[in-house]
């Protein structure tokens, strides 16, 4: 399995108490599957995405990424994980300002000590549409711009595992939808596993399996999943 949550729990202090986003909740998502998380707003589907990425731990139970107990895992190791085997794609692009295209998808290529990262980065842009805009700067780029910026950094080191929160959420409909095309063409074309959260109908039903988040539980979609080879 590329994935596994294993009766996971999640809790966070506030103001009245204990308050628990998630609960016993178990997930397994193969190699190579599209799987869509929905649900309503604050139902806890970023929380749970980044319980799956390790970018938080659960307050009970394990995630398995490739078989790696990465909830059992300190910062450090969990971020290793991370640079080997995921790309993120995220609503507010998270593109560091003070470097241009081109830099921001170099990043965790450098990171990775690959010594071919500018190549690598180039033809990332290239893919995406952005072949003559690699020297510009986020604030000089769209929000559509922004968006390809951001896939061809997730896509450059060839990652395993795809996770994408709520990727055409600060995007117009034409625009977002632009953003879609791209990401399932390069997803098909890489064979990437992808797990994403979103509120969009049109994105979610380009996945095999959509799951619907409530009262911190996981519920399979009434619809039948596409076959694994479309």
């Amino acid at each position: 399995m590329a994935v596994e949550a294993i009766s996971i729990d999640k809790h966070v202090s506030s103001n009245e108490g204990k308050l628990t986003i998630l609960e016993n909740l178990n997930l397994t998502v193969p190699h190579g599957e599209r799987l869509a998380i929905v649900g309503r707003s604050g139902s806890g589907k970023s929380t749970l995405l980044g319980l799956l990425a390790g970018l938080d731990s659960p307050s009970n139970g394990k995630v398995l990424v490739d078989g790696i107990e990465i909830s059992s895992l300190d910062e450090d190791g969990r971020a290793a994980v991370r640079g080997r085997k995921m790309g993120f794609v995220f609503q507010s692009f998270q593109l560091l300002p003070s470097l241009t295209a081109l830099e921001n998808v170099m990043l965790p290529l450098q990171l990775a000590g690959r010594e071919d990262a500018k190549a690598l980065a180039q033809a990332a842009l290239a893919k995406v549409g952005l072949a003559q805009r690699t020297t510009h700067y986020p604030k000089q780029l769209s929000g559509g711009e922004q968006q390809r910026v951001a896939i061809a950094r997730a896509f450059a080191p060839e990652p395993a595992i795809l996770f994408a929160d709520e990727p055409t959420g600060n995007l117009d409909a034409a625009t977002g939808q632009q953003i879609i095309e791209l990401l399932f063409s390069l997803n098909a074309e890489a064979g990437t596993t992808l797990i994403l959260v979103t509120h969009d109908d049109a994105l979610a039903a380009r996945c095999q399996r959509k799951l619907t988040l409530s009262h911190g539980r996981l519920a399979e979609n009434e619809a039948e999943p596409e076959s694994l080879a479309s």
